[in-house]
């Protein structure tokens, strides 16, 4: 039972990341997980994002919950108002992105 504590323990201090389909405003779902990993997975999803020219936010405590969930679930009704913050903001950024081009 200890081993299996710290590795719980453990899972949570290594750096978690996880990936949301594209979501538009005339869709009725929710955004579904894609992606979702911890450590090594983790960097690989960032470096990803990075190559693809995929917008980044970073929220420690957001992504560990998303990790923990299924892939290709819609996000939980909890995470909804923290989940529209970021996509908020990823919008903003585009548009200033567009703007100067």
């Amino acid at each position: 039972m200890k081993d299996n504590e710290e590795n719980n323990s453990d899972k949570y201090k290594r750096q978690a990341a996880i990936a949301l389909s594209a979501y538009g405003i005339d869709e009725n779902a929710l955004p579904k997980i894609v992606a979702s990993g911890y450590g090594k997975i983790a960097e690989k999803i960032v470096r990803l994002a990075f190559d693809n020219d995929v917008k980044v936010r970073e929220d420690k405590e957001l992504a560990q919950i998303l990790a923990a969930i299924e892939i290709d679930s819609e996000i939980p009704t909890e995470a909804i108002v923290a989940v529209a913050e970021i996509l908020s903001y990823i919008y903003k950024t585009n548009d200033e992105y567009k703007n100067e081009s």
